[in-house]
């Protein structure tokens, strides 16, 4: 048996930070050998996009392989026994220009084939990392949302996600968005005035509608900021405000919605489910609402919660593109 300490590399490339986990495959399983965080990416398109990109391998990549040398003191071990690697990215649409790009940034960060690369959206590593071989669905709404499923046979759909301009319902900052947006309605008597004004007002350290719209349009206010403020609307329903909970009661009817139709277009009547993202693990009440909400349209669904993360799913692409497992 070859004894060359091949190394797989899986990337999950966020806005903020980029992590990558080594792994063997010994024929069975993926052992992870080390893990390790790098700088962020942004999309490819943005000035410094490929810049940012190649920076986020690079640095967290070294991290992982640092990280693996002092668990196993294997002084040799570094970027020239890298077999395969994937990452997933937000941005990065498959059968895309913008994927074969990201493909082709990836090898030659790596030096690597680009046979032996995958980069792909941040989502269908979230997918395979959750349901490696089989099918289920994977729901994400963090900041951002996202819904994408795969059948038995592989095929894949996704739902959502197309960006804040476009298709934000059933995110974080939607919800957030959905509240200031109630809130100028309550400052102009078009609906009667209540707490959660004053709340999002005060958060955001305003007096009146017209020094909201001057916060908003700033530059420096981004999507994140709308999204904070979800937190702000979850705590004002569970304490019984009637306006905020029919916000998250909307989001997460949106939110189910896109999980349906993923459902009804892979032919999965009792779909698998998996939350993801910030909303739905630290929104109780609002993950409560989109379970119940799908159980109404999907009845037969169920949920996991022992599924890879994206990292692992990265993995589970780089072993497809290794020639290591017979596919």
């Amino acid at each position: 048996m070859n004894q060359e300490p091949f190394l797989l590399a899986g990337f999950d490339a966020g806005q903020t930070t980029c992590r990558c986990r080594l792994s063997r495959w010994d024929g069975e399983h993926l052992q992870v050998v080390g893990e390790g965080r790098g700088s962020g990416v942004s999309h490819l398109d943005a000035p410094d996009g490929e810049e940012r990109f190649r920076r986020a391998v690079g640095t967290s990549l070294a991290s992982a392989l640092e990280q693996s040398r002092a668990k196993s003191q294997e002084q040799s071990l570094g970027r020239e026994h890298l077999s395969a690697a994937a990452i997933g990215a937000s941005g990065i649409e498959a059968d895309t220009d913008l994927q074969t790009r990201g493909v082709a940034l990836l090898a030659s960060a790596l030096a690597l084939p680009e046979h032996r690369c995958l980069a792909t959206g941040d989502e269908r590593t979230a997918l395979r990392g959750a349901f490696p071989d089989r099918a289920g669905i994977v729901i994400i709404s963090g900041t951002g949302m996202i819904v994408v499923g795969r059948d038995a046979t592989g095929r894949e759909h996704r739902c959502g996600g197309w960006g804040w301009r476009l298709d934000g319902a059933g995110s974080a900052f939607d919800i957030g968005h959905q509240a200031l947006q109630l809130s100028v309605r309550m400052a102009d008597g078009r609906v009667p005035d209540g707490p959660l004004r004053h709340k999002l007002w005060t958060a955001l350290e305003c007096c009146t509608a017209a020094e909201l719209k001057a916060r908003v349009v700033r530059e420096s206010h981004a999507v994140a900021d709308e999204a904070k403020l979800a937190s702000l609307v979850t705590d004002a329903a569970v304490s019984g405000d009637p306006a905020a909970r029919m916000i998250l009661q909307r989001s997460a009817t949106a939110l189910a919605e896109a999980a349906v139709a993923t459902a009804h277009a892979l032919d999965l009547q009792a779909p698998c489910l998996e939350a993801r993202g910030g909303a739905l693990e630290h929104m109780p009440l609002f993950r409560q609402l989109v379970e119940t909400s799908l159980r109404e349209q999907l009845p037969d669904c169920h949920w996991q919660a022992t599924g890879g993360d994206a990292c692992h799913g990265a993995l589970v692409f780089a072993l497809d593109r290794s020639g290591l497992r017979p596919r």
